[in-house]
């Protein structure tokens, strides 16, 4: 026998479970179906385990979009303020860290347990393990086949996610149901990931492999991030690395400042007057991470002590600290973005609901849509307010 429901949720992530969490408790017969062993699984491993739920700081302008003031109307909605009100409603400790990232004191698992208990004050029935096989349009919604039977309903939401960490399943679907309904999905590429280096670069930086400079300041274009910075056995990671790849293309250069704010021609100089007997390595060392330093000064100062030192091979040392360009060529990919960059376009999807323009019935909410946030918890925000505002039309 066909299962009818009002509203069918496909994803059992942030978005998925907040929609079907406020429709449900609006009255709305709502199923949520999930391919995974366990809702939440994102959530889970966020933020460390902690997960990073929200930043106090959201803005329109820490989202990426082919339409930046798509995001404006659903972050107006729903707050970071109205999801730290539920939070605290289910006594949930929780701290802020730097650049107003909020995070649990204990468990990630306690957002999950939140977003679960949320669905059940609705009445909302949640089946795990179970795909959707096919999806057509009949007259009066939708028609699903599924592993667990046949499926109906009035409103179909499509909350599946990227195509980021597939080892926990992520695939395209949502883009897939998107075409098959005459939606555009614009260009998607992996987002908050590291990048990689060519194999000659990354000869001469493998002794730098775990060196961590925090802060640095990464450059793309005009748009620049002042956080840590990690030297990998591939190229670069950590939050500034993270934060540019989403700017960043091919054959682009990204230019990295090790040392942001100082002077560090003037330090040298200042240096050569006063130790002139120290090498140049050890006065970089006190600006850097040691191996980080010996491998600058080698290239750049290989002979000598500071008073050997020219002030054209010490202008050298400070562009290679504060103007270091260099062209990574590609990233690690969707195996360890967080986030999928662009997917469903927000030119066919009403901005205050979620709904598709031409086909009544039919929502994309969370990362299948094409609003990225920066690192930081803006995605769980997007996530949140994304759900809660199509939960109130579905």
């Amino acid at each position: 026998m066909e299962a009818k429901y009002d509203v069918v949720v496909a994803g059992a992530g942030a978005a998925g479970m907040m929609c079907a969490a406020q429709a449900g408790q609006r009255g709305r017969r709502v199923l949520v179906i999930d391919h995974a062993k366990a809702p939440g699984e994102k959530i889970r491993i966020s933020g460390g385990g902690r997960c990073n739920f929200t930043n106090i700081h959201t803005a329109p302008a820490n989202f990426l979009s082919d339409n930046p003031r798509f995001c404006i109307s659903a972050l107006r909605r729903y707050t970071p303020r109205d999801f730290i009100a539920l939070v605290d409603r289910y006594g949930i400790a929780h701290h802020e860290k730097t650049l107003g990232q909020l995070f649990c004191d204990g468990s990630a698992r306690q957002i999950i347990d939140l977003l679960l208990a949320e669905m059940s004050k609705g009445g909302v029935e949640l089946r795990l393990q179970t795909a959707i096989t096919e999806f057509a349009r009949t007259g009066t919604g939708f028609a699903l086949q599924t592993t667990g039977g046949p499926v109906a309903c009035d409103s179909l939401v499509i909350a599946t996610g990227g195509k980021s960490i597939p080892k926990m399943g992520a695939t395209g679907f949502g883009y897939e149901v998107a075409r098959q309904f005459g939606l555009r999905v614009t260009e998607t590429r992996p987002a908050l990931v590291p990048l990689t280096f060519d194999v000659s670069l990354l000869e001469r930086t493998a002794p730098l492999s775990g060196v961590a400079v925090d802060p640095a300041q990464v450059s793309v274009g005009r748009t620049r991030f002042s956080e840590a910075l990690l030297f990998t056995h591939r190229g670069l990671s950590g939050p500034a690395i993270l934060q540019a790849s989403s700017y960043w293309r091919e054959g682009q250069e990204i230019e990295v400042a090790l040392a942001p704010g100082l002077d560090v021609y003037a330090e040298l100089r200042a240096a050569r007057t006063r130790r002139p007997k120290a090498a140049p390595a050890t006065v970089l060392s006190d600006l850097l991470p040691k191996r980080l330093a010996q491998l600058i000064a080698e290239t750049h100062a290989p002979t000598g002590n500071m008073a050997d030192q020219s002030d054209k091979v010490l202008r050298a040392l400070a562009e290679a600290v504060n103007a270091w360009r260099v062209k990574p060529v590609g990233s690690e990919g969707y195996r360890t973005a967080e986030v999928t960059l662009g997917g469903v376009d927000t030119r066919d999807l009403e901005s205050r609901t979620l709904a598709a323009r031409d086909v009544p019935g039919l929502y994309f909410i969370g990362e299948v849509v094409d609003v990225t946030g920066w690192l930081g918890g803006y995605n769980f925000q997007w996530a949140w307010a994304s759900g809660w505002s199509a939960g109130q039309s579905v």
